[in-house]
Protein backbone atom coordinates (compact mmCIF):
# COMPACT_ATOMS: atom_id res chain seq x y z
CA UNK A 1 0.00 0.00 0.00
CA UNK A 2 1.67 3.34 -0.92
CA UNK A 3 2.15 5.93 2.27
CA UNK A 4 -0.17 8.76 0.51
CA UNK A 5 -2.88 6.30 0.26
CA UNK A 6 -2.58 5.08 3.84
CA UNK A 7 -1.92 9.07 4.60
CA UNK A 8 -5.65 9.46 2.61
CA UNK A 9 -7.27 6.53 4.96
CA UNK A 10 -6.14 7.60 7.80
CA UNK A 11 -7.23 10.82 7.72
CA UNK A 12 -9.86 11.87 10.19
CA UNK A 13 -12.91 13.76 8.80
CA UNK A 14 -13.42 15.78 12.11
CA UNK A 15 -10.24 17.89 11.27
CA UNK A 16 -12.27 19.24 8.67
CA UNK A 17 -14.91 20.88 10.55
CA UNK A 18 -15.86 24.29 11.30
CA UNK A 19 -18.81 26.93 12.48
CA UNK A 20 -20.78 27.73 9.52
CA UNK A 21 -23.90 29.68 10.55
CA UNK A 22 -27.14 29.49 8.96
CA UNK A 23 -27.66 33.30 8.00
CA UNK A 24 -24.55 32.73 6.38
CA UNK A 25 -25.77 30.09 3.63
CA UNK A 26 -26.93 32.23 0.31
CA UNK A 27 -30.45 31.13 -0.02
CA UNK A 28 -30.70 32.70 -3.68
CA UNK A 29 -28.04 34.02 -5.90
CA UNK A 30 -27.03 37.37 -6.72
CA UNK A 31 -27.97 39.45 -9.58
CA UNK A 32 -26.17 39.86 -11.98
CA UNK A 33 -24.31 36.26 -11.68
CA UNK A 34 -20.85 37.91 -12.12
CA UNK A 35 -21.31 40.71 -8.96
CA UNK A 36 -20.54 37.60 -6.51
CA UNK A 37 -17.53 37.87 -4.40
CA UNK A 38 -14.27 36.51 -5.59
CA UNK A 39 -11.60 35.63 -2.84
CA UNK A 40 -7.95 35.07 -4.84
CA UNK A 41 -5.40 32.61 -3.27
CA UNK A 42 -1.86 32.85 -4.25
CA UNK A 43 1.24 31.95 -2.58
CA UNK A 44 0.05 32.24 0.82
CA UNK A 45 -1.64 35.63 0.40
CA UNK A 46 -5.35 36.91 -0.23
CA UNK A 47 -7.22 39.58 -2.21
CA UNK A 48 -10.67 40.24 -2.81
CA UNK A 49 -12.91 41.15 -5.77
CA UNK A 50 -15.50 40.02 -7.58
CA UNK A 51 -15.78 38.03 -11.11
CA UNK A 52 -16.76 40.45 -13.38
CA UNK A 53 -13.17 41.38 -13.10
CA UNK A 54 -12.05 37.73 -13.41
CA UNK A 55 -10.04 38.47 -15.71
CA UNK A 56 -7.08 40.28 -14.15
CA UNK A 57 -6.34 37.69 -11.83
CA UNK A 58 -5.85 35.02 -14.95
CA UNK A 59 -3.10 35.43 -17.15
CA UNK A 60 -3.21 35.58 -21.07
CA UNK A 61 -3.62 32.10 -22.58
CA UNK A 62 -4.78 30.53 -19.93
CA UNK A 63 -6.70 27.58 -20.73
CA UNK A 64 -10.35 27.12 -18.74
CA UNK A 65 -11.85 23.74 -18.62
CA UNK A 66 -15.24 24.17 -17.92
CA UNK A 67 -18.46 21.16 -16.50
CA UNK A 68 -21.13 21.45 -19.28
CA UNK A 69 -23.56 19.02 -17.20
CA UNK A 70 -27.17 20.58 -16.97
CA UNK A 71 -29.47 19.72 -14.06
CA UNK A 72 -32.54 17.80 -14.51
CA UNK A 73 -35.66 18.34 -13.24
CA UNK A 74 -35.33 15.34 -11.38
CA UNK A 75 -38.02 15.66 -8.38
CA UNK A 76 -41.13 13.69 -9.54
CA UNK A 77 -44.18 13.90 -7.16
CA UNK A 78 -47.14 11.17 -7.27
CA UNK A 79 -50.87 11.83 -5.61
CA UNK A 80 -51.98 8.64 -4.11
CA UNK A 81 -55.89 8.23 -4.43
CA UNK A 82 -55.68 8.64 -0.65
CA UNK A 83 -54.20 12.11 -0.50
CA UNK A 84 -50.90 11.21 0.04
CA UNK A 85 -47.66 12.54 -2.04
CA UNK A 86 -45.00 9.87 -3.12
CA UNK A 87 -41.34 11.80 -4.38
CA UNK A 88 -39.31 9.74 -6.72
CA UNK A 89 -35.87 11.54 -6.86
CA UNK A 90 -34.13 10.35 -10.69
CA UNK A 91 -30.30 9.17 -9.63
CA UNK A 92 -28.86 7.82 -12.38
CA UNK A 93 -29.57 5.07 -14.76
CA UNK A 94 -29.70 1.41 -14.77
CA UNK A 95 -26.58 -0.30 -16.12
CA UNK A 96 -28.47 -1.56 -18.94
CA UNK A 97 -27.87 2.18 -20.63
CA UNK A 98 -24.52 2.68 -22.00
CA UNK A 99 -24.55 6.10 -20.50
CA UNK A 100 -26.47 9.04 -18.74
CA UNK A 101 -27.53 10.84 -22.38
CA UNK A 102 -28.36 7.08 -23.93
CA UNK A 103 -31.10 6.35 -21.48
CA UNK A 104 -32.24 10.19 -21.46
CA UNK A 105 -33.15 9.96 -25.20
CA UNK A 106 -35.27 6.40 -24.56
CA UNK A 107 -39.09 6.77 -25.18
CA UNK A 108 -42.04 4.95 -24.22
CA UNK A 109 -40.08 3.60 -20.94
CA UNK A 110 -37.25 3.80 -19.03
CA UNK A 111 -35.44 2.02 -16.08
CA UNK A 112 -33.56 3.95 -13.41
CA UNK A 113 -32.66 4.27 -9.70
CA UNK A 114 -34.24 6.48 -7.21
CA UNK A 115 -34.60 7.03 -4.07
CA UNK A 116 -38.23 7.35 -2.78
CA UNK A 117 -39.83 9.71 -0.09
CA UNK A 118 -42.89 7.94 1.61
CA UNK A 119 -42.30 4.95 0.36
CA UNK A 120 -43.49 2.90 3.27
CA UNK A 121 -46.70 4.44 1.83
CA UNK A 122 -46.21 2.68 -1.52
CA UNK A 123 -47.40 -0.71 -1.51
CA UNK A 124 -47.06 -2.47 -5.25
CA UNK A 125 -49.51 -0.81 -6.91
CA UNK A 126 -48.50 1.81 -9.64
CA UNK A 127 -48.56 5.58 -9.25
CA UNK A 128 -49.45 7.48 -12.13
CA UNK A 129 -49.24 11.58 -13.00
CA UNK A 130 -51.07 13.84 -15.66
CA UNK A 131 -50.03 16.66 -16.83
CA UNK A 132 -50.62 18.96 -20.21
CA UNK A 133 -47.77 20.00 -22.64
CA UNK A 134 -49.35 22.30 -25.27
CA UNK A 135 -52.91 21.44 -24.95
CA UNK A 136 -51.64 17.79 -24.70
CA UNK A 137 -52.66 15.63 -21.76
CA UNK A 138 -49.54 13.08 -20.49
CA UNK A 139 -49.50 10.34 -18.77
CA UNK A 140 -46.76 9.40 -16.56
CA UNK A 141 -46.46 5.64 -14.33
CA UNK A 142 -43.55 4.63 -12.25
CA UNK A 143 -43.82 1.22 -10.94
CA UNK A 144 -41.15 -0.28 -8.58
CA UNK A 145 -39.08 -3.26 -10.30
CA UNK A 146 -36.60 -4.02 -7.28
CA UNK A 147 -35.32 -2.55 -3.68
CA UNK A 148 -31.57 -2.38 -4.27
CA UNK A 149 -29.18 -1.38 -0.70
CA UNK A 150 -29.83 2.51 -0.95
CA UNK A 151 -32.34 3.29 -3.66
CA UNK A 152 -35.36 1.48 -5.66
CA UNK A 153 -35.20 0.23 -9.44
CA UNK A 154 -38.24 2.44 -11.00
CA UNK A 155 -39.63 1.91 -14.44
CA UNK A 156 -41.28 4.90 -15.85
CA UNK A 157 -43.31 4.88 -19.17
CA UNK A 158 -45.47 7.30 -20.56
CA UNK A 159 -48.25 7.50 -23.19
CA UNK A 160 -46.41 9.28 -25.92
CA UNK A 161 -43.72 7.14 -26.92
CA UNK A 162 -42.17 10.20 -29.54
CA UNK A 163 -41.27 11.85 -26.20
CA UNK A 164 -38.00 11.15 -24.74
CA UNK A 165 -37.59 10.93 -20.86
CA UNK A 166 -35.91 14.03 -20.87
CA UNK A 167 -38.52 15.95 -22.35
CA UNK A 168 -40.78 14.28 -19.38
CA UNK A 169 -38.42 15.24 -16.59
CA UNK A 170 -38.36 18.85 -18.07
CA UNK A 171 -42.43 18.87 -18.44
CA UNK A 172 -43.57 16.92 -15.28
CA UNK A 173 -40.55 16.89 -12.59
CA UNK A 174 -38.76 19.82 -10.28
CA UNK A 175 -35.30 21.02 -10.06
CA UNK A 176 -33.97 19.58 -6.90
CA UNK A 177 -32.33 22.38 -5.20
CA UNK A 178 -29.26 21.28 -2.59
CA UNK A 179 -31.37 19.93 1.18
CA UNK A 180 -28.90 22.79 3.17
CA UNK A 181 -31.04 25.61 1.03
CA UNK A 182 -34.43 24.60 3.06
CA UNK A 183 -36.62 26.39 0.60
CA UNK A 184 -38.78 24.80 -1.86
CA UNK A 185 -37.65 25.19 -5.51
CA UNK A 186 -38.89 28.41 -7.18
CA UNK A 187 -39.41 29.20 -11.15
CA UNK A 188 -36.43 31.32 -10.89
CA UNK A 189 -34.54 28.37 -9.89
CA UNK A 190 -34.61 26.65 -13.61
CA UNK A 191 -32.88 29.44 -14.66
CA UNK A 192 -30.63 30.44 -11.61
CA UNK A 193 -29.46 26.89 -10.69
CA UNK A 194 -27.92 26.45 -14.51
CA UNK A 195 -24.51 27.34 -15.82
CA UNK A 196 -25.17 29.89 -19.01
CA UNK A 197 -23.03 26.99 -20.45
CA UNK A 198 -25.25 24.05 -19.50
CA UNK A 199 -25.42 21.82 -22.30
CA UNK A 200 -26.23 17.94 -22.05
CA UNK A 201 -29.35 16.67 -19.18
CA UNK A 202 -27.84 14.42 -16.31
CA UNK A 203 -26.75 16.17 -12.99
CA UNK A 204 -29.32 16.03 -10.20
CA UNK A 205 -26.87 19.26 -8.83
CA UNK A 206 -24.98 21.87 -10.41
CA UNK A 207 -21.66 22.44 -10.91
CA UNK A 208 -21.62 25.47 -8.79
CA UNK A 209 -18.49 27.60 -9.57
CA UNK A 210 -19.64 27.85 -13.21
CA UNK A 211 -23.17 29.54 -11.82
CA UNK A 212 -20.97 33.00 -11.92
CA UNK A 213 -19.88 33.00 -15.04
CA UNK A 214 -21.73 35.38 -17.89
CA UNK A 215 -21.60 36.97 -21.34
CA UNK A 216 -19.72 39.68 -19.87
CA UNK A 217 -17.03 37.84 -17.97
CA UNK A 218 -16.37 35.21 -21.36
CA UNK A 219 -16.14 38.91 -23.24
CA UNK A 220 -13.31 40.12 -20.72
CA UNK A 221 -11.82 36.77 -21.02
CA UNK A 222 -11.13 37.24 -24.91
CA UNK A 223 -9.47 40.23 -24.34
CA UNK A 224 -6.41 38.56 -22.88
CA UNK A 225 -6.96 35.48 -25.15
CA UNK A 226 -7.93 33.11 -22.20
CA UNK A 227 -9.70 30.22 -23.67
CA UNK A 228 -12.55 27.66 -22.44
CA UNK A 229 -13.02 24.17 -23.14
CA UNK A 230 -15.58 21.74 -21.78
CA UNK A 231 -15.73 18.29 -19.96
CA UNK A 232 -18.76 16.31 -18.80
CA UNK A 233 -19.44 15.10 -15.46
CA UNK A 234 -23.04 14.24 -14.43
CA UNK A 235 -23.19 15.50 -10.55
CA UNK A 236 -24.67 12.65 -8.58
CA UNK A 237 -26.96 13.26 -5.27
CA UNK A 238 -23.42 11.64 -3.67
CA UNK A 239 -21.84 15.59 -3.66
CA UNK A 240 -23.77 16.24 -0.50
CA UNK A 241 -23.36 12.98 1.31
CA UNK A 242 -21.53 13.84 4.42
CA UNK A 243 -18.57 11.47 5.61
CA UNK A 244 -20.19 9.84 8.63
CA UNK A 245 -17.63 7.81 9.16
CA UNK A 246 -14.67 8.76 11.47
CA UNK A 247 -11.39 8.19 9.00
CA UNK A 248 -11.99 8.37 5.26
CA UNK A 249 -10.73 4.98 4.91
CA UNK A 250 -14.14 4.00 5.51
CA UNK A 251 -16.33 5.94 3.03
CA UNK A 252 -17.70 4.61 0.10
CA UNK A 253 -17.00 7.63 -2.54
CA UNK A 254 -19.95 8.12 -5.33
CA UNK A 255 -19.41 7.17 -9.27
CA UNK A 256 -20.56 9.44 -11.41
CA UNK A 257 -20.42 9.39 -15.41
CA UNK A 258 -17.68 11.59 -17.51
CA UNK A 259 -18.03 12.42 -21.20
CA UNK A 260 -14.90 14.16 -22.62
CA UNK A 261 -14.18 14.20 -26.28
CA UNK A 262 -10.63 12.90 -27.32
CA UNK A 263 -9.68 16.07 -28.96
CA UNK A 264 -9.87 17.87 -25.54
CA UNK A 265 -7.48 14.77 -24.17
CA UNK A 266 -5.37 15.28 -27.04
CA UNK A 267 -5.07 19.44 -26.51
CA UNK A 268 -4.41 18.91 -22.14
CA UNK A 269 -1.52 16.73 -23.33
CA UNK A 270 0.07 19.53 -25.67
CA UNK A 271 -1.08 22.82 -23.21
CA UNK A 272 1.95 24.00 -21.73
CA UNK A 273 0.36 27.17 -20.34
CA UNK A 274 -1.88 28.02 -17.40
CA UNK A 275 -4.92 25.46 -16.94
CA UNK A 276 -7.64 26.71 -14.58
CA UNK A 277 -10.42 24.13 -13.78
CA UNK A 278 -14.16 25.97 -13.21
CA UNK A 279 -15.16 23.81 -10.33
CA UNK A 280 -14.53 20.69 -8.27
CA UNK A 281 -16.43 18.39 -11.14
CA UNK A 282 -13.88 19.34 -13.54
CA UNK A 283 -11.12 18.58 -11.27
CA UNK A 284 -12.39 15.53 -10.38
CA UNK A 285 -12.74 15.02 -14.26
CA UNK A 286 -9.28 15.82 -15.47
CA UNK A 287 -7.52 14.24 -12.43
CA UNK A 288 -9.55 10.99 -13.14
CA UNK A 289 -8.21 10.82 -17.27
CA UNK A 290 -4.86 11.06 -16.14
CA UNK A 291 -5.18 8.21 -13.85
CA UNK A 292 -6.90 6.10 -16.55
CA UNK A 293 -3.88 7.35 -19.08
CA UNK A 294 -1.77 5.84 -16.63
CA UNK A 295 -3.81 2.85 -16.39
CA UNK A 296 -3.73 2.80 -19.84
CA UNK A 297 0.17 2.79 -19.95
CA UNK A 298 0.34 -0.12 -17.30
CA UNK A 299 -1.67 -1.99 -19.96
CA UNK A 300 -2.20 -0.72 -23.11
CA UNK A 301 -4.74 -3.92 -24.10
CA UNK A 302 -7.26 -2.39 -21.61
CA UNK A 303 -10.40 -2.97 -21.61
CA UNK A 304 -13.46 -0.43 -22.16
CA UNK A 305 -15.27 -1.57 -18.66
CA UNK A 306 -11.48 -1.74 -16.97
CA UNK A 307 -11.19 2.37 -17.75
CA UNK A 308 -13.61 3.43 -15.19
CA UNK A 309 -11.46 4.64 -12.50
CA UNK A 310 -12.03 3.22 -8.55
CA UNK A 311 -11.72 4.87 -5.15
CA UNK A 312 -8.39 4.27 -4.49
CA UNK A 313 -7.15 3.36 -8.19
CA UNK A 314 -5.01 6.60 -7.80
CA UNK A 315 -2.98 5.87 -4.78
CA UNK A 316 -2.16 2.47 -6.05
CA UNK A 317 -1.08 2.99 -9.67
CA UNK A 318 2.60 3.75 -10.48
CA UNK A 319 2.90 8.04 -9.39
CA UNK A 320 5.66 8.57 -11.61
CA UNK A 321 4.39 9.83 -15.26
CA UNK A 322 4.02 13.56 -16.53
CA UNK A 323 0.69 15.09 -17.57
CA UNK A 324 1.78 14.97 -20.94
CA UNK A 325 2.39 11.20 -20.79
CA UNK A 326 -0.77 9.75 -19.62
CA UNK A 327 -3.06 11.60 -21.60
CA UNK A 328 -0.79 11.15 -24.97
CA UNK A 329 -1.70 7.19 -23.66
CA UNK A 330 -5.36 7.58 -23.01
CA UNK A 331 -5.94 9.61 -26.66
CA UNK A 332 -3.31 6.77 -28.18
CA UNK A 333 -5.88 4.16 -26.42
CA UNK A 334 -9.03 5.75 -27.56
CA UNK A 335 -7.70 5.84 -31.11
CA UNK A 336 -7.37 2.38 -31.13
CA UNK A 337 -10.22 1.45 -29.62
CA UNK A 338 -12.13 3.78 -32.28
CA UNK A 339 -13.21 6.11 -29.35
CA UNK A 340 -14.18 9.72 -30.62
CA UNK A 341 -15.25 10.03 -26.77
CA UNK A 342 -14.94 8.39 -23.63
CA UNK A 343 -17.68 7.69 -21.69
CA UNK A 344 -17.34 5.82 -17.91
CA UNK A 345 -17.54 6.36 -14.48
CA UNK A 346 -15.12 7.64 -11.47
CA UNK A 347 -15.12 7.17 -8.24
CA UNK A 348 -12.12 9.32 -7.67
CA UNK A 349 -11.24 10.17 -3.91
CA UNK A 350 -9.17 13.89 -3.68
CA UNK A 351 -7.75 13.67 -0.17
CA UNK A 352 -5.26 15.06 2.00
CA UNK A 353 -1.78 13.48 0.72
CA UNK A 354 -3.15 13.92 -2.73
CA UNK A 355 -0.98 15.68 -5.53
CA UNK A 356 -2.59 17.45 -8.41
CA UNK A 357 -1.19 16.69 -11.39
CA UNK A 358 -3.22 18.25 -14.37
CA UNK A 359 -3.75 21.91 -13.83
CA UNK A 360 -2.64 25.50 -12.04
CA UNK A 361 -5.41 26.89 -10.63
CA UNK A 362 -9.48 25.99 -9.62
CA UNK A 363 -12.18 28.55 -9.55
CA UNK A 364 -14.20 27.35 -6.96
CA UNK A 365 -17.11 27.86 -4.12
CA UNK A 366 -17.24 27.56 -0.70
CA UNK A 367 -18.16 23.98 0.69
CA UNK A 368 -19.93 22.56 3.57
CA UNK A 369 -17.72 20.90 6.56
CA UNK A 370 -16.63 17.50 6.68
CA UNK A 371 -17.55 16.79 3.07
CA UNK A 372 -15.40 15.26 0.46
CA UNK A 373 -15.39 18.68 -1.26
CA UNK A 374 -13.07 20.08 1.66
CA UNK A 375 -11.09 17.60 1.33
CA UNK A 376 -10.09 18.32 -2.14
CA UNK A 377 -9.90 21.69 -1.44
CA UNK A 378 -6.88 20.76 1.00
CA UNK A 379 -5.59 18.60 -1.54
CA UNK A 380 -4.70 22.26 -2.99
CA UNK A 381 -4.24 24.48 -1.00
CA UNK A 382 -3.13 22.14 2.44
CA UNK A 383 -3.72 23.54 5.75
CA UNK A 384 -4.24 27.02 4.39
CA UNK A 385 -8.27 26.27 3.70
CA UNK A 386 -8.17 27.24 7.12
CA UNK A 387 -7.04 30.63 6.79
CA UNK A 388 -8.70 30.43 3.76
CA UNK A 389 -12.33 30.10 5.30
CA UNK A 390 -11.70 31.86 7.95
CA UNK A 391 -11.31 35.29 5.65
CA UNK A 392 -14.26 34.35 3.84
CA UNK A 393 -16.33 33.94 6.81
CA UNK A 394 -15.02 37.05 8.52
CA UNK A 395 -15.16 39.24 5.73
CA UNK A 396 -19.40 38.47 4.80
CA UNK A 397 -18.63 35.80 1.78
CA UNK A 398 -21.81 33.64 0.97
CA UNK A 399 -21.53 30.08 1.27
CA UNK A 400 -22.37 26.89 -0.80
CA UNK A 401 -24.31 26.79 -3.88
CA UNK A 402 -25.71 30.10 -4.43
CA UNK A 403 -23.08 31.65 -2.49
CA UNK A 404 -19.41 33.44 -3.46
CA UNK A 405 -16.40 31.89 -4.62
CA UNK A 406 -12.60 31.53 -4.70
CA UNK A 407 -9.47 31.28 -7.40
CA UNK A 408 -7.34 28.93 -5.36
CA UNK A 409 -3.54 28.89 -7.01
CA UNK A 410 -1.50 25.87 -6.44
CA UNK A 411 1.46 25.79 -4.28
Amino acid sequence: MSTNKTAAQNTSIAQFDYDLPEERIAKYPLEPRDSSNLLVYKNGEIQSDIYSKLHEHLPENTLLVMNNTKVVEARLLFKKNTGSTIEIFCLEPHESYPDITSAMLQTNTVLWKCLVGGAKKWRDEQLEMTFEVDATTYVLTAKKVERLSDSFLIEFSWNKPNSSFAEILHNAGIIPLPPYLKRDTEEKDKTTYQTVYAEFDGSVAAPTAGLHFTENVFEKLATKNISHDFVTLHVGAGTFKPVKSETLGEHEMHAEFIDVKRELISKIAEVDSTIVVVGTTSLRTLESLYWMGVKTIVNPQLSMESIALQQWDAYELPQNYSKKEAFLALETWMENNNLERLITKTQLLIAPGYDIRTVNGILTNFHQPQSTLLLLIHAFVGEEWKTIYDYALANNYRFLSYGDGSLLWKA
